[in-house]
């Protein structure tokens, strides 16, 4: 291919707790994981992106890092990393690692030493304040998961500020000793032959030094506080320096290794910013814009894809609906009746634009958001502190259901970390495998047109009928093959017929042949001037 990888692969997300289970302690590990890689392979993808591995305490599964450089015993050791790693590779797939630069675990080597004393070397490596004038916190800002973003150290008499939980101090990047520190963490795992990293909340590297008040907002949030504007405590200049550094660190190895960036953007002119001027920092900003939609608007879908199509720095786009943070889109795009459409389209939606495409474990199964009913059985600390208005991300963390055994196949422990919800008896991973006409199979499909249709590739993308408001529908264009392919995806509970004229894209035939529809088409050609589509229906045509 004359372009990386990353531009037209395929990206699975596994959150490894729930995976597989191969040593029979109810959580999920390298083991599994290396069990189950046939059927990722199966499903056409091209690489793996692993949710955090490293030891940790599990204040918040992971994300609370103690050693950046090792793997967590209950997820295995790092010569089972390696094999694992080579594993992949030998399937043709890559290995992406989430890497989560801008805080530590409180039980990191670094912050012990850091908060031993205010003379300690490493005392700057983390963020530190005297009290306000009355004794408490320097300043009013907030922490992501609710209360102060500080955390009073009484061995030392200062605050220290962590954006997420108390268990997990922010770094200092503007301490170059830290700078040099983390990327070296990125250089200890592309030494190891990782394909990149997914950079979690890299937005919140840099807090104002001035210590300036955030702007309060109307309203509170789940945890009771009175909203606010993070104005000084996300998305500052500095982030872009910070991330022209990484984009040079994985530009020192082959293979084009990719940056992905966790960075909620308030739209598309500022998702731009991160492939930076001369699209050299991020390759792959996650789109938010896109992926909380989340209602069938296909005039607000359109919107976003061609501004994000028509990106001023030309980067390439990348698309997700689900991960570890979200519900499930089983539920929040879903209506309780045509659920199974509404799952195609969106697969549709996201494997056949020009973004690059991101799944989670257990989509293309239709696996649905299993929230705890009951605070005792919150496991996540975001459920813990919220409850009962954020129940936290418990209910898309479930466990991947393989087969209809005990525990879904995820486990042999008669206690999986989290409940293995009942849908598990008709959505896995085993009947949908003989059944030809499952949701699984049409992902499989979907990803399969993706990798042999060079116009699904790296074709141009140019929207057609801009204004249907009910239709979704564009046109993907290989100039180089003359190959082109038209997507059209109903986003309402009503039949349509679609009339289009495709003369303005150079295309004189009136004829199309279907490759992908849902419902399913027995057609062999169909005209241009008469495309049906049924509620919710989905259809790839090739174009003649």
């Amino acid at each position: 291919m004359a372009h990386p990888w990353w531009q037209s692969g395929s990206i699975y997300q596994i959150y490894p707790r729930s995976f597989r289970d191969a040593d029979g302690d109810g959580i999920g590990d390298l083991r599994g994981i290396a069990e189950r890689l046939d059927y990722c392979a199966s499903l056409g993808v091209d690489a793996l992106w692993l949710s955090p591995i490293y030891p940790s305490p599990m204040a918040d599964f992971g994300y609370d890092i103690s050693d950046f450089t090792d793997i967590d015993p209950q997820f295995g050791t790092l010569a089972q990393f390696d094999r694992l790693l080579a594993d992949i590779k030998r399937r043709g797939m890559k290995l992406i690692l989430d890497y989560v630069p801008n805080r530590t675990s409180d039980q990191h080597p670094w912050f012990k030493e850091s908060r031993s004393g205010r003379g300690s070397l490493k005392r700057d490596w983390y963020l530190w304040c005297d009290p306000a004038a009355d004794g408490g916190p320097p300043n009013n800002w907030l922490s992501n998961f609710g209360g102060t973003a500080w955390q009073w150290d009484e061995h030392t008499g200062q605050y220290y500020y962590h954006a997420f939980l108390k268990e997990q101090p922010d770094l200092n990047w503007r301490n170059p000793e830290v700078r040099k520190a983390m990327y070296n963490v990125m250089r200890f795992w592309l030494d190891r032959g990782v394909a990149g990293f997914r950079l979690d909340a890299v937005s919140r590297l840099f807090e104002d030094p001035n210590l300036h008040d955030d702007p309060l907002l109307p309203g509170g949030n789940a945890y009771g506080d009175q909203n606010i504007e993070h104005k000084y405590t996300d998305n500052l200049a500095e982030v872009h320096e910070v991330l022209r550094g990484m984009r040079r660190v994985v530009d020192e190895y082959p293979g084009n290794p990719v940056l992905i960036s966790e960075t909620d953007e308030p739209n598309i002119a500022e998702l731009t910013k991160l492939y930076g001027s001369k699209l050299d920092e991020i390759q792959l900003p996650m789109d938010f814009q896109v992926a909380d939609v989340n209602q069938l608007s296909a005039a607000r879908f359109r919107e976003l894809i061609d501004q994000v199509e028509n990106n001023s720095a030309g980067g390439q786009p990348y698309f997700f609906f689900n991960n570890h943070d979200q519900e499930r889109t089983w539920d929040r795009y879903g209506d309780g009746v045509h659920n199974e459409a509404i799952a195609r389209l969106l697969a549709t939606l996201l494997l056949t634009t020009r973004a690059t495409p991101q799944l989670y474990y257990g989509e293309e199964i239709g696996m649905a958001t299993t929230p705890p009913d009951r605070k005792e059985d919150v496991r996540d600390p975001i459920g813990k502190l919220g409850w009962p208005k954020e129940k936290g991300r418990d209910g898309e963390r479930t466990p991947m259901q393989w087969d209809t055994s005990s525990n879904a196949g995820f486990t042999t422990s008669p206690s999986p970390w989290l409940p293995i919800p009942p849908s598990c008896k008709q959505r896995n991973v085993a009947v949908e495998e003989k059944d030809p006409d499952s949701l699984l199979n049409f992902y499989k499909q979907l990803i399969r047109l993706r990798r042999t249709h060079p116009a699904l590739r790296d074709g141009a993308q140019i929207t057609a009928n801009c204004h249907d408001p009910d239709v979704l529908s564009y046109l993907r264009k290989n100039p180089t093959t003359g190959e082109s392919l038209l997507v059209l995806l109903n986003m309402s509970n009503k039949s349509k017929t679609v009339v289009f004229n495709l003369k303005p894209q150079g295309i004189t035939g009136n004829s199309v042949k279907p490759l992908l529809a849902y419902p399913k088409t027995t057609a062999a050609d169909v005209l241009l001037d008469a495309i049906s589509l049924s509620p919710f229906g989905t259809s790839v045509v090739s174009v003649k």
